[in-house]
């Protein structure tokens, strides 16, 4: 650079050289700076932008997602209520009756746990080759034993290969000595575990380990029984689908023998007016984060400012979009539109929710059961609202494009601005070169003039002195 050529102000002219070569190098690489600035600054606003966009469209969707969780249904009409969860929990569904129910879990339903013979080798005790036959309600599994195997490896080999299937195994060492123990997660009468195919290993599930050397270790596998006001049910699950419409029973515990739990089913009003509000939130949050990237201000200069995606077409077309979703129709027999439920578009996009008219809509129209439906059901918000947003935010969606192409934009902008800044050094150090060879020369110029100036001055005086 200049500063490592020369001092500001040249020996033989006394000229600023380091100011002449910078305003030099300005004036031819001025107008291309200020360009590379611009585009640059635009380029990254974009940028910022549509992450901004896409940030916010994932928050939407994710907490779309969790209204729309099947496990933990968010607009019920109905809420079921248990006078103790360790005995009955109750979870109540659309198509549920407000009312009361008397649950008395004679016992839970169970599954088989079966045992072989006891082996006095313990876990290491080996087991001649052959095929694994293990059945269990009508389905049959095979393991396929090789030589050298022990108890311990079959196990293992159990594990490795019925794991997804349900099925555990494990050796228990008493003082009889080690068996392999095999469980299920499958429940109810008819589920025992029986074991054939190598004679070592044999076990009739449906008899008792005490007796017989091996099989049921405690009890055969049995069903669930259950009294529902006086009325007996019997299931091979600890959960009960719609045994009283519309309510789902998890069976946790048996009851004190005669005590019923008390389960009551009532409207869920505040339920969904919880999951409407946070329905509104959600949506309330993308809109005010859209705007603010969209809006235009003025500085207190009175200047226009734009917002990073500002009369960006994808932008508009994206809002356009989800705005639709809001006032298209809906499948209801009597709910169609969230004006009924009191949700109203404000003039800046956002929703408004009124408490007063949702409640008139729960209480007086009875429209509850329809508020799932209009929400998470078959072409409901929620799922006409994903397919409006799928194609803006997917992975290989417009805006991931979008940002690709702006990153390609980045670098090729990052690559003029290091060929401009490779020109300015060198243009810098060439004109400094010029400039420091005519100060130079200027300096020889100088001396000789100097030199000539005193030889006429010695001239001068030697002839005044004559």
């Amino acid at each position: 650079m200049a500063s490592s050529i020369v001092s500001d102000l040249g020996i033989g002219s006394g000229l600023n050289i380091t100011n002449i070569v910078k305003v030099l190098v300005e004036s031819d690489t001025a107008a291309k700076t200020a360009q590379l600035a611009r585009q640059s600054s635009y380029n990254t606003a974009y940028i910022s932008g549509v992450g901004a966009l896409r940030s916010a469209l994932t928050a939407f969707t994710t907490a779309m997602g969790k209204l729309n969780d099947k496990a933990a249904p968010s607009f019920n009409a109905f809420a079921a209520t248990s006078a103790s969860d360790s005995v009955v929990k109750a979870t109540a569904g659309n198509t549920a009756v407000a009312g009361s129910y008397a649950i008395e879990v004679k016992n839970l339903a169970t599954s088989s746990k079966v045992a072989s013979q006891a082996f006095s080798g313990g876990a290491s005790e080996s087991i001649p080759p052959g095929d694994l036959i293990i059945e269990q309600g009508g389905k049959t599994y095979k393991v396929t034993v090789g030589d050298d195997a022990t108890l311990q490896t079959v196990r293992d080999q159990i594990n490795k290969e019925l794991g997804t299937s349900g099925f555990s195994a494990n050796i228990i060492t008493g003082e009889d000595g080690a068996r392999l123990v095999l469980g299920s997660a499958t429940t109810g009468a008819g589920s025992d575990i029986s074991v054939s195919g190598i004679t070592k290993l044999e076990i009739d599930g449906t008899k008792s380990m005490k007796t017989e050397g091996a099989g049921y270790i405690t009890e055969a596998a049995k069903d669930a029984v259950v009294l529902i006001d006086g009325l007996e049910v019997k299931s091979a699950s600890n959960t009960i689908q719609d045994a009283v419409s519309g309510i789902s029973l998890e069976l946790n515990g048996a009851s004190v023998a005669g005590v019923a739990t008390k389960v009551t089913v009532a409207a869920n009003n505040d339920g969904l007016k919880t999951s409407v509000q946070a329905f509104v939130d959600a949506y309330n949050t993308l809109q005010k984060a859209v705007t603010a990237l969209t809006k235009t201000s003025t500085d207190e200069d009175g200047n226009l400012v734009l917002g990073s995606l500002t009369n960006d077409p994808t932008t508009r077309s994206l809002l356009s979009d989800v705005r639709g979703v809001m006032s298209e129709m809906g499948g209801g027999d009597r709910l169609t539109t969230l004006s009924q439920l009191g949700i109203n578009t404000q003039k800046d996009g956002t929703l408004e929710f009124n408490s007063t008219k949702f409640t008139s809509a729960m209480n007086d129209k009875k429209l509850g059961n329809e508020v799932q439906a209009l929400f998470t059901g078959t072409n409901g918000i929620f799922e006409r609202m994903n397919k409006a947003i799928e194609p803006y935010n997917a992975t290989d969606g417009s805006l991931a494009t979008r940002k690709a192409n702006l990153d390609k934009v980045a670098k090729s902008l990052a690559d003029q601005q290091a060929a401009l800044d490779r020109r300015t050094e060198s243009l810098t150090e060439a004109l400094t070169k010029k400039y420091v060879a005519l100060d130079t020369a200027l300096g020889k110029m100088k001396a000789q003039a100097d030199q000539i100036t005193s030889i006429f001055e010695a001239l001068n005086a030697q002839a005044k002195k004559s």
